[in-house]
């Protein structure tokens, strides 16, 4: 077992592994007291929670100041941290009260703040010395200039970026010398995540605000502009990505110097934490002793399986987005396979295991119909419970009533032995949690007043926050309509307002930074736009989703040197009144994308759901060449609301409202 000490930063270090890389902290979620209690029992090294309801999880079920206070003092006796998030979109009437729950959370026992609005961040750092913030994924930052900016501009000691880049991009952001925190395990939201307004425009409830209705795992339709549908894949969960497992990219993830690996699930129960937690540090142990095998990795993956899972990938961490990343059939639980039917007999069934099973153990069979099998025989998936503990290679009898056939997988989809540890680990650690006496502390909370705006402005930055009109930009046109334009096309862009993409990576910043020298005004919609178009002293402009919802916010934006501040879609179609007085600020305008709302972007190429993308000689597949981009397509969702579907020339996905 490795050896975990205190480092002299208070931080939890768990020392180096055999190469001399230094481990990252392995960051655990906690939706309530017994999650956290389960993460310490694991072995994490910090653990991230909600407190209050400026937290991008509010349905989760909390803490009570009380069960907080607990939790972080017998992490702290255990040498492990904890974050509070704090990571939405907060209003001008919300600041103060986001600023109080903040030093709150500190009194009680956090040791960092996770935090998604710059205004938040401003004022957070304006009232309480010596803060520690952490930027949340939900900030947007995917490139060397975002991590930079966030860094200098606003001062937070950590940044967490998105789950779509690949290792090589980490290690790009890592170099920076920022501390990188990285998602290692868990749920995929499909759209980049703070730029996805679907929740919010199509169902009123925001996914900046924590109260995302997950659209994505939602059964849909794709069409033709007849109607007709163009899906060849089985099933119709076509934004429903799988589970994000990276445990086979734990030596590159160390060796890129990442700071945390972050487990996603602050909804889950305190199984999943214990079980997810316990094989992570189980994998780091071994990367710290040097007993790492990769032939291990099938083992840890099948352990991780065990806890609720959509069936897992890593394509992102390879550079990949198509069909592989995606859980087409089902939004649930699938569990890990243990084996397959070699026998069917009356209300019975032999399976023959290739993975241990033990006596309560849920299994589930999956019954397709063959080919041959008439059209109204549907699938089945019963579930069962196993009789008996039995090891790999094993036969066990099952009692089953519904008809299957030989041949059927078998998956694990509730593990007796996880559950069983889990309450024998809780029982233990709930004592230790009652016999332990929270320690208050004393945090320094200066005078914070929201900040003023600058009303003076040049009848250059005149407007108001309505549609924008074409006296307010000159000619304008969105970056991802002029991919498809030839490479050496250089038209005169000198009288155009370029409306920048939302998504700013590595590969995307050549493209953007010629757009930027050509173009007469760009507006940056990603921090690491922003910091590019400083560098090159391009005149610029902000629309979300580098979000504005207080005025705190704005003159961050302003100090920054961005002009006009342009207003998301959702906030004022859902929370006008409460943007009413931000957007009447000088040079504060309505939605970039008025006339035709986009409501997701996501990396996954939805037109995969048609079938295997086309590649050319050398078997790379060329999206700029794609013959199916040039086809109008739609997503239907279940009322038959129609949802135009765009993919650009990177292969990205971005669906708009109808």
């Amino acid at each position: 077992m490795a050896i975990r000490t205190m480092g002299p930063s208070g931080q939890y270090e768990t020392g180096l592994d055999a190469a001399g890389a230094a481990l990252p902290e392995l960051l655990a979620p906690a939706g309530g007291l017994d999650q956290m209690l389960a993460a310490i029992a694991a072995g994490a090294d910090a653990i991230y929670a909600g407190l209050g309801g400026f937290n991008a999880r509010v349905s989760a079920h909390g803490f009570t100041d009380n069960e907080f206070a607990r939790g972080c003092a017998v992490a702290h006796a255990h040498g492990v941290r904890v974050y509070v998030t704090l990571n939405v979109f907060v209003f001008d009437d919300e600041l103060s009260d986001a600023v109080a729950l903040g030093a709150h959370a500190l009194e009680l026992g956090a040791d960092a703040l996770i935090v998604a609005d710059a205004g938040l961040a401003c004022a957070l750092r304006a009232a309480i010395p010596g803060v520690e913030i952490h930027l949340s994924t939900q900030a947007g930052a995917h490139s060397e200039g975002a991590v930079r900016l966030a860094a200098d501009e606003l001062g937070v000691e950590r940044v967490t970026t998105a789950r779509e880049l690949t290792v090589d991009e980490i290690a790009a952001l890592c170099a920076t010398g920022v501390p990188i925190e990285v998602f290692c395990h868990g749920a995929i939201c499909i759209g980049y995540s703070g730029a996805c307004e679907f929740s919010a425009l199509r169902r009123g409830r925001s996914a900046m605000r924590g109260d995302c209705t997950q659209p994505c795992r939602l059964a849909y339709d794709l069409v033709d502009e007849a109607g007709q549908s163009v899906v060849a894949v089985e099933g119709d969960r076509l934004l429903c990505p799988r589970d994000y497992l990276g445990i086979a990219h734990l030596p590159e993830l160390v060796a890129a110097g990442v700071a945390s690996l972050k487990i996603e699930g602050r909804m889950k129960n305190p199984d999943y934490v214990f079980n997810v937690v316990r094989v992570w540090r189980r994998a780091l142990d071994m990367l710290c002793d040097g007993a790492w095998d990769s032939g291990a990795v099938e083992e840890l993956e099948r352990e991780l399986g065990r806890s609720f899972n959509r069936g897992f990938t890593d394509a992102y961490l390879r550079g990949r987005s198509g069909a592989e990343l995606m859980s087409f059939e089902r939004a649930i639980n699938q569990g890990v396979r243990v084996g397959r039917l070699v026998a069917v007999g009356h209300e019975e069934v032999t399976v023959e295991l290739d993975a241990a099973v033990a006596a309560g153990d849920t299994l589930e069979i999956r019954f397709y119909p063959g080919v041959d099998a008439r059209p109204d025989v549907p699938k089945r998936w019963p579930q069962v419970p196993c009789p008996v503990d039995a090891a790999a290679g094993k036969r066990v009898v099952v009692h089953c009533k519904r008809k299957v056939d030989a041949g059927c997988e078998v998956y694990l989809i509730r593990s007796a032995g996880v559950l069983d540890q889990t309450t024998a680990v809780l029982e233990r650690m709930r004592a230790e949690a009652d016999a332990i006496a929270p320690v208050a502390r004393a945090v320094e909370v200066l005078p914070f007043e929201d900040a003023a705006v600058d009303g003076g402005a040049s009848t250059e930055l005149a407007g108001s926050a309505g549609p924008v009109k074409r006296e307010d930009f000159a000619r304008m046109v969105f970056a991802w309509e002029l991919m498809d334009v030839g490479p050496r096309d250089e038209r005169d862009l000198s009288d155009t307002t370029v409306v920048l993409d939302e998504v700013c990576r590595a590969g995307d910043a050549e493209r953007t930074r010629a757009l930027m020298q050509r173009a007469g005004r760009v507006v940056c919609r990603n921090l690491g736009q922003v910091a590019m178009a400083r560098e090159l002293g391009t005149t610029f402009d902000v629309a979300a989703p580098v979000f504005c919802a207080n005025r705190t916010t704005l003159t961050w934006l302003r100090g920054l040197g961005a002009g006009r501040v342009c207003l998301s879609a959702e906030l004022l179609g859902n929370d006008a009144e409460r943007v009413a007085e931000l957007a009447a600020c000088p040079g504060v305008l309505g939605p970039v994308d008025a006339d035709r709302p986009e409501i997701m972007v996501c990396e996954h190429c939805l037109l995969t759901a048609e079938g295997a993308c086309a590649t050319d000689a050398t078997g790379q597949v060329r999206c700029r060449d794609c013959s199916r981009r040039q086809q109008a397509r739609f997503l239907v969702e279940r009322d038959g609301t129609r949802l135009p579907v765009v993919i650009d020339a990177c292969g990205r996905t971005r669906i708009f409202l109808s």
